[in-house]
Protein backbone atom coordinates (compact mmCIF):
# COMPACT_ATOMS: atom_id res chain seq x y z
CA UNK A 1 0.00 0.00 0.00
CA UNK A 2 2.95 2.65 0.97
CA UNK A 3 4.39 2.38 -3.27
CA UNK A 4 0.73 2.85 -4.34
CA UNK A 5 0.31 6.10 -2.34
CA UNK A 6 3.55 7.08 -3.76
CA UNK A 7 2.87 6.60 -7.11
CA UNK A 8 -0.35 8.15 -6.45
CA UNK A 9 0.69 10.73 -4.25
CA UNK A 10 3.29 12.41 -7.06
CA UNK A 11 1.01 10.93 -10.09
CA UNK A 12 -1.79 13.54 -8.16
CA UNK A 13 1.21 16.70 -7.57
CA UNK A 14 2.22 15.87 -11.24
CA UNK A 15 -1.09 16.72 -12.52
CA UNK A 16 -1.98 19.78 -9.62
CA UNK A 17 1.44 21.22 -11.30
CA UNK A 18 0.40 20.63 -14.83
CA UNK A 19 -2.63 22.55 -14.17
CA UNK A 20 -0.68 25.49 -12.79
CA UNK A 21 1.25 25.74 -15.68
CA UNK A 22 -1.10 25.86 -17.92
CA UNK A 23 -0.66 22.20 -19.07
CA UNK A 24 2.62 22.27 -21.39
CA UNK A 25 3.61 19.27 -20.08
CA UNK A 26 1.43 16.22 -18.71
CA UNK A 27 0.97 15.83 -15.63
CA UNK A 28 1.77 11.91 -15.84
CA UNK A 29 5.13 12.90 -17.16
CA UNK A 30 5.66 15.30 -14.46
CA UNK A 31 4.56 12.81 -11.55
CA UNK A 32 6.89 10.40 -13.00
CA UNK A 33 10.08 13.02 -12.87
CA UNK A 34 8.66 13.44 -9.30
CA UNK A 35 8.65 9.90 -8.27
CA UNK A 36 12.22 9.53 -10.10
CA UNK A 37 13.61 12.31 -8.25
CA UNK A 38 11.96 10.94 -4.92
CA UNK A 39 13.73 7.79 -5.30
CA UNK A 40 17.05 9.10 -6.70
CA UNK A 41 17.02 11.28 -3.26
CA UNK A 42 16.27 8.62 -1.38
CA UNK A 43 13.22 10.00 0.22
CA UNK A 44 11.50 6.93 -1.03
CA UNK A 45 12.28 3.55 -1.21
CA UNK A 46 12.62 2.01 -4.09
CA UNK A 47 11.98 -1.69 -2.15
CA UNK A 48 8.29 0.22 -0.70
CA UNK A 49 7.36 1.41 -4.32
CA UNK A 50 8.58 -1.96 -6.28
CA UNK A 51 5.64 -4.29 -5.39
CA UNK A 52 2.97 -1.73 -6.70
CA UNK A 53 5.24 -0.52 -9.55
CA UNK A 54 4.84 -4.30 -10.74
CA UNK A 55 1.48 -4.93 -10.04
CA UNK A 56 0.94 -1.87 -12.22
CA UNK A 57 3.16 -3.41 -15.20
CA UNK A 58 1.84 -6.78 -14.88
CA UNK A 59 -1.72 -5.58 -15.46
CA UNK A 60 -0.78 -2.71 -17.86
CA UNK A 61 -2.74 -4.47 -20.84
CA UNK A 62 -5.48 -3.17 -18.96
CA UNK A 63 -4.73 0.19 -19.63
CA UNK A 64 -5.45 0.09 -23.06
CA UNK A 65 -8.77 -1.05 -23.06
CA UNK A 66 -10.26 2.39 -23.07
CA UNK A 67 -8.35 3.59 -25.92
CA UNK A 68 -8.90 0.15 -28.16
CA UNK A 69 -12.72 0.94 -27.13
CA UNK A 70 -12.48 4.61 -28.01
CA UNK A 71 -10.73 3.42 -31.52
CA UNK A 72 -14.12 0.99 -31.96
CA UNK A 73 -16.77 3.75 -31.49
CA UNK A 74 -14.51 6.49 -33.36
CA UNK A 75 -14.18 3.81 -36.60
CA UNK A 76 -15.81 6.09 -38.64
CA UNK A 77 -14.20 9.14 -38.28
CA UNK A 78 -11.48 7.18 -38.31
CA UNK A 79 -11.91 5.20 -41.73
CA UNK A 80 -12.91 9.14 -43.28
CA UNK A 81 -9.65 10.49 -42.68
CA UNK A 82 -7.68 6.98 -42.89
CA UNK A 83 -5.23 8.31 -45.54
CA UNK A 84 -4.63 11.80 -43.45
CA UNK A 85 -3.90 9.27 -40.68
CA UNK A 86 -1.80 7.26 -42.35
CA UNK A 87 -0.02 10.11 -44.07
CA UNK A 88 0.69 12.04 -40.76
CA UNK A 89 1.86 9.09 -39.21
CA UNK A 90 4.51 8.02 -41.96
CA UNK A 91 5.80 11.87 -42.37
CA UNK A 92 6.24 12.41 -38.69
CA UNK A 93 7.90 9.10 -38.46
CA UNK A 94 10.30 9.87 -41.25
CA UNK A 95 11.03 13.58 -39.42
CA UNK A 96 12.19 11.71 -36.21
CA UNK A 97 14.03 8.79 -37.58
CA UNK A 98 15.81 11.52 -39.51
CA UNK A 99 16.06 14.43 -36.59
CA UNK A 100 17.04 11.58 -34.01
CA UNK A 101 19.82 10.34 -36.47
CA UNK A 102 21.32 13.81 -37.34
CA UNK A 103 21.17 14.76 -33.38
CA UNK A 104 23.12 11.34 -32.53
CA UNK A 105 25.36 11.92 -36.07
CA UNK A 106 25.89 15.49 -34.50
CA UNK A 107 26.59 14.42 -30.70
CA UNK A 108 28.94 11.45 -32.06
CA UNK A 109 31.02 13.92 -34.01
CA UNK A 110 31.58 16.29 -31.36
CA UNK A 111 32.58 13.17 -29.07
CA UNK A 112 35.18 11.87 -31.83
CA UNK A 113 36.13 15.88 -32.05
CA UNK A 114 36.92 16.05 -28.47
CA UNK A 115 39.14 12.32 -28.75
CA UNK A 116 41.45 13.38 -31.59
Amino acid sequence: MTGLFWILLCWLLGNLLSRLCGGYVSGNVIGMLLLFVLLSLKWVRAEAVRPAARFLLSSMALFFVPFGVGLMVSYRIIAEHFWAIVAAAGISTIAVLAVTGRTFQWLNGKNDAGRK
